[in-house]
């Protein structure tokens, strides 16, 4: 899954495709490299992000999903949590839905049932302006896996089928360095009910092992996606989609290998 920020202020790349010639030149790149799924986000989700209003989201959104559906052919996914973006992004050839709020907001679950697409539900604690300020769990893997398990069943008594939902544990979304260490170290416990879905491409706590503040995480970040592909991970959400493919590539001969 590559991805695809049309925002101003997204912490990897905001502002780099907020306008449509660029944010297609870059579907284009994504999918020259290997994408398979391409995941278009109007609202930044990084520590402290402002929220964006809905008609600012779906001005930002619309267009670029109309825009890949009329010169591309593949998956587009939706990174929101709004109703309405799910409900008009649907109606435009979306292929699917990304909440970090697992459709928790007003009107959510309906839109996603309403679609029928397959919906990813990912685990915060608290919201992104705020998640980052002292996030503490008696249990970490314990208590992600008993959200996402809530979530998942939450859905299924709405009426959505069961093979429609993946899951994703939201790393650094209200987790320190320790938790997300843990929750890729037992990553294989949450891959046996959903498949799974994993973003962790230049997060911060590639800065906090390395040392310093780099911007250059492409390397961890890759190492991190060959982890959680090993340890379950159906999906990995990316911003370096070519050096993730080629590894994933070496992983899959050797899988392969008699």
């Amino acid at each position: 899954m590559g991805i695809l920020n049309v925002t101003p202020d997204s912490f990897s790349d905001g502002g780099r495709f907020a306008t449509l010639d660029k944010a297609m030149q870059q579907v284009d790149v994504m999918l020259a490299a290997g994408a398979d799924i391409v995941d278009i986000g109007g609202e930044s989700t990084r520590p402290g992000a402002d929220d964006v209003s809905e008609q600012e989201e779906l001005d930002r959104v619309m267009p670029v999903v109309e825009g890949i559906r009329e010169r591309f052919d593949t998956i587009i996914s939706l990174d929101t949590s709004k109703a309405a973006v799910m409900r008009e992004g649907a109606a435009l050839g979306a292929g699917m839905i990304n909440d970090v709020r697992a459709l928790a907001e007003p009107g959510a679950m309906q839109a996603a049932l309403h679609s029928t697409l397959p919906v990813c539900l990912m685990h915060m604690q608290g919201q992104p302006r705020s998640m980052q300020h002292e996030p503490a769990y008696e249990n970490v893997v314990v208590e992600v896996r008993e959200f996402l398990m809530q979530r998942r069943q939450a859905c299924i008594d709405a009426g959505m089928d069961a093979s429609q939902i993946v899951l994703d544990p939201g790393f650094g979304f209200g987790k320190t360095l320790d938790h997300n260490l843990r929750l890729l170290k037992h990553l294989s416990e949450f891959s046996s009910d959903s498949p799974l879905l994993i973003g962790l491409s230049r997060k911060r706590m590639f800065a906090q092992i390395l040392g310093g503040d780099s911007a250059d995480r492409v390397a961890a970040s890759v190492s991190a996606a060959l982890l959680c592909v090993e340890r379950g991970a159906m999906i990995v959400r990316v911003h370096d989609v070519a050096p993730t493919v080629q590894a994933l590539a070496v992983l899959q001969a050797v899988r392969d290998c008699q």
